[in-house]
């Protein structure tokens, strides 16, 4: 039988203010040294995979329709600091952001560019983090937001990490109600990363919290990208049936988004050899923990590009203005630019912001501009830089 999680309607609206357990830094998440990176190490595939790119604008990931924002010029400037851990940005209809913070349950609004106004918490959401990855990870807005204002955040409890929808109060979140869980929790390895795609429902990246067995195994949510519905249920043309599971055999999925072909991009950490970037297709398997990187076999899809894990460690990911792949690096502290072809290869990966500012966690573009999240555990920050410093533009 397919894994059932358990599931329960959302629309509360009651303040929370849940208290949090103890707030330790991990070990493992500490950072990491690096080495530059000359183009021989990185390894891309040269097989077509299909479709074509009609425009270079981004389909919708895991925004509502956006009011405009002016494109914006200047150097880089901090928007939000001294964050423990800021792990996901995602933006509101009028143009704001809001921003998790993992270590803490709290989840910042971030006002629209020259919208005036200081950043302020307006929630809290109830974790429970001891030492580790876990905590408030992901956060993702539906298209149907504006008539219906509930945003969705993925988060970890002492027992699992769940996804719940929380209603927007305009200046403050309402209460959450979980709408799926069962995810397996581990020390390390708990994905957390949330999108809607194109079609309206909610696709989620899980790790799989350090079992290695849990990625091969369907019955598991573990090691696997999910697609559900707003409620919860398994989304309609799921490839395995009433399984909310739509592709599988994953380490550690932190990066969802989809090009303007829509065709659907994932990062993915690997263990001692390859980090990766997948094209991902629905029922396909991709290998972990069989292998690691492009192996070749046919029962497994290979990554269509590579890199050494000192140069990467990937989170977040985006689709430029441009039509490349950004993504954000945390071992490897850099954005790396992966350009996409027609037919849905990649070009030579370049890395950009190398060092400038430690471990980048979450990468979005808004108004002309980048928007990157750090991960340096201590003073983490949303800082906002010009789309030339990543060659975006």
């Amino acid at each position: 039988m397919p894994p059932t999680p358990r599931m329960r309607t959302r629309r509360l609206v009651i303040w929370v203010t849940a208290p949090l357990l103890g707030l330790a830094a991990c070990t493992a998440d500490l950072p990491d040294s690096d080495s530059e990176t000359s183009p021989a190490r990185i390894s891309t595939t040269s097989a077509a995979v299909g479709g074509t790119t009609t425009s270079p604008e981004p389909a919708p990931t895991d925004t509502a329709t956006t009011t405009p924002s002016p494109v914006q010029t200047g150097p880089a400037t901090t928007l939000l600091d001294g964050l423990e851990v800021a792990w996901s940005v995602a933006l509101l209809p009028d143009g704001s952001a809001l921003v998790s913070e993992r270590n803490t349950g709290d989840v910042y609004q971030v006002p629209a560019p020259g919208a005036g106004g200081e950043p302020r918490v307006v929630g809290q959401l109830p974790i429970e983090r001891t030492s580790g990855e876990g905590g408030l990870l992901g956060l993702a807005v539906p298209k149907d937001f504006g008539v219906n204002p509930v945003f969705y955040a993925y988060y970890s409890t002492d027992s699992d990490n769940r996804i719940a929808a929380v209603p927007w109060r305009g200046d403050r979140i309402g209460e959450p109600e979980v709408v799926f869980e069962g995810i397996p929790r581990g020390h390390n390895h708990n994905g957390g990363r949330i999108a809607f795609g194109p079609d309206g429902y909610l696709y989620v990246g899980t790790g799989e919290a350090g079992d290695t067995s849990l990625s091969q195994n369907r019955q598991s949510l573990g090691g696997k990208i999910l697609r559900i519905t707003p409620e919860g249920d398994p989304a309609p043309g799921n490839p395995f049936g009433g399984s909310p599971i739509w592709s599988y055999g994953h380490r550690n999925v932190q990066g969802l988004a989809w090009d303007d072909a829509g065709r659907m991009w994932a990062s993915e950490f690997g263990a001692q050899t390859w980090d990766e970037l997948n094209l991902i297709e629905p029922g396909s398997n991709y290998g972990w923990p069989e292998v690691e990187g492009k192996a070749g076999d046919d029962d497994f899809v290979d990554p269509v590009a590579q890199w050494p894990t000192a140069d990467l460690s990937p989170s977040g990911i985006a689709i430029g203005p441009d039509g490349a792949v950004y993504m954000a690096a945390l071992r490897g502290q850099s954005v790396w630019r992966v350009p996409i072809q027609a037919n849905g290869t990649v070009g030579e990966p370049q890395r950009k912001l190398h060092g400038t500012y430690g471990r980048i966690r979450d990468v979005l573009f808004v108004g002309g501009r980048l928007w990157l999240t750090t991960s340096n555990v201590s003073d983490d920050k949303l800082i906002s830089v010009p789309l030339s410093d990543v060659g975006a533009g």
